[in-house]
């Protein structure tokens, strides 16, 4: 997260160090620091030549990356901390055409209210990539930020791979959030009849009721601000790669193996990327804005220590039985929407990229890799009835995609309370579930004054390192 010396020292004192027994000081702290090679930018002291070698195979990757986002990118692919400044440096030496490009845009502000953590998860699916045919689909907590997945896949628009994402998320942090929203499609209705069995379960009271929201004439906001800033950010690098391969007549989508081996290579490192595209903005602090009056920080820690920002955290634990349970319903595991390519390929697919010594894929390799495998496919003994069997798989797929199941019902209930059909009279409404979507109540407001009250203890006092004094550092804190 890149957080101050002091901070994280405050972190580990109060979040993973048995006080009673331990301790640990500012100055044993930033000499653990050093031994394990967790230098400042300033002890890296990086030029505008050091860093152009790394910044160049970045760029291939993330062209429209601006001094803010690469920044960012250095750290968490190379550990080089970079002071902003001399990343504009080296973009007026190197990049000076790319900055002249560089135009104001002209943004549509809306105000988006959520109660605090948990309140809501939002989703949407993302089909610009459709023409490769892969498909992207998200999910976030629009009060702070977090991203709780980027996904790529073969098809964004069956129900159970969606409710299979939401589940995923529920499985490793054990809990929930009041309600989930997306836009009305049917793919989503997985996922809205997961987390409304799952709140019914917990709580029968909210039986007849569904605990979803849909976003009609595309109010679903938050999800469309973070693929705007995926399609700006980390888009056209991976685009242009798509493209080489599509524009040089390596890859048609219409040719069953083609697709098939693209699927095989292609979805597995592009999620390696989303993956780790999506831990660097979770534990990036974004750009401060007088405007947002949700809480400024990094959305990571924010998730994880509202009540830190004088948050509140709406989660709701769940059993493992019950998540067990739903997800047998809403998202079989053995359900052939989870299947990367069919079972037989991916037989003989494994065998032929071992014996291609199983090369670590990258962007400046994948093309060639695929070229290869796709050779070595064409060129089996049994390749005619083998493209034959793909097409058939292929077919069976698109059209099971494309057909209702029988768990793929719209939840049926009564809406939660609030939204656009009752609005305030300044035109305000809130979307989240917190009672039942009525907003905060007076326990709510008195647990948020109390934080107010205690403001001081949530803050970092630097005074009590005394042991800094004598601290033979540089005298700067370093972000790590």
């Amino acid at each position: 997260m890149r957080k101050p010396d002091t901070e994280v020292v405050k972190l580990l004192q109060e979040e993973h160090i048995d006080r009673a027994i331990y301790g640990i000081g500012l100055t044993s702290y930033k000499a653990i620091r050093r031994r394990l090679g967790l230098l400042s930018a300033r002890q890296q002291g990086h030029t505008v030549e050091s860093i152009k070698e790394s910044m160049v195979a970045l760029r291939k990757r993330f062209p429209k990356a601006g001094a803010r986002d690469m920044g960012s990118l250095l750290f968490h692919h190379y550990g080089m901390l970079v002071p902003r400044d001399l990343i504009v440096v080296y973009f007026r030496v190197y990049e000076p055409e790319l900055i002249r490009e560089r135009k104001a845009r002209r943004l549509r502000r809306r105000r988006f209210w959520a109660a605090g953590v948990n309140d809501i998860i939002a989703v949407d699916q993302h089909d610009k990539w459709k023409r490769f045919g892969l498909a992207l689909h998200n999910g976030g907590d629009p009060f702070d930020g977090y991203i709780h997945w980027y996904k790529i896949w073969w098809t964004n628009s069956n129900p159970k791979l969606i409710a299979s994402y939401y589940l995923n998320v529920v499985e490793k942090n054990k809990c929930i959030p009041l309600i989930t929203q997306s836009d009305p499609g049917s793919e989503n209705y997985g996922i809205a009849n997961a987390q409304t069995t799952l709140r019914h379960m917990h709580d029968p009271r909210l039986i007849g009721t569904i605990q979803h929201r849909w976003m009609r004439k595309k109010k679903n906001i938050k999800p469309e601000i973070s693929w705007s800033q995926l399609r700006s950010r980390f888009t056209p690098g991976f685009e242009d790669l798509l493209d080489y391969g599509v524009n040089n007549g390596l890859y048609d989508i219409g040719r069953p193996l083609d697709l098939l081996v693209f699927r095989y290579l292609f979805i597995p490192f592009l999620q390696v990327e989303l993956d780790a595209w999506t831990d660097m903005v979770n534990n990036t602090q974004k750009r401060s804005d007088r405007n947002k009056i949700l809480p400024h920080g990094i959305p990571q820690h924010i998730h994880l220590f509202p009540e830190r920002y004088g948050c509140l955290d709406f989660k709701i634990q769940v059993s493992q039985e019950a998540i067990d349970e739903v997800r047998q319903i809403f998202a079989p595991p053995e359900d052939p929407v989870f299947q990367l390519v069919p079972p037989e390929f991916k037989h003989y697919a494994d065998i032929l990229y071992q014996s291609m010594e199983s090369p670590v894929l990258t962007s400046e390799n994948i093309w060639e890799v695929y070229s290869e495998l796709l050779y070595r496919f064409e060129n089996l003994d049994n390749a005619v009835d083998f493209i034959e069997e793909c097409q058939v798989y292929i077919e069976a797929m698109e059209l099971q995609d494309n057909e209702d199941d029988e768990n793929s019902f719209k939840p049926q209930g009564r809406d939660l309370f609030g939204g656009i059909d009752n609005s305030k009279s300044d035109g305000t409404y809130y979307m989240g579930g917190v009672n039942n979507g009525h907003g905060l109540d007076n326990e709510h407001y008195r647990i948020l004054d109390a934080m107010d009250e205690n403001d001081g203890e949530l803050e970092i006092d630097e005074a009590q390192f005394t042991d800094d004094e004598n601290e033979e550092d540089e005298g700067e804190d370093v972000l790590i």
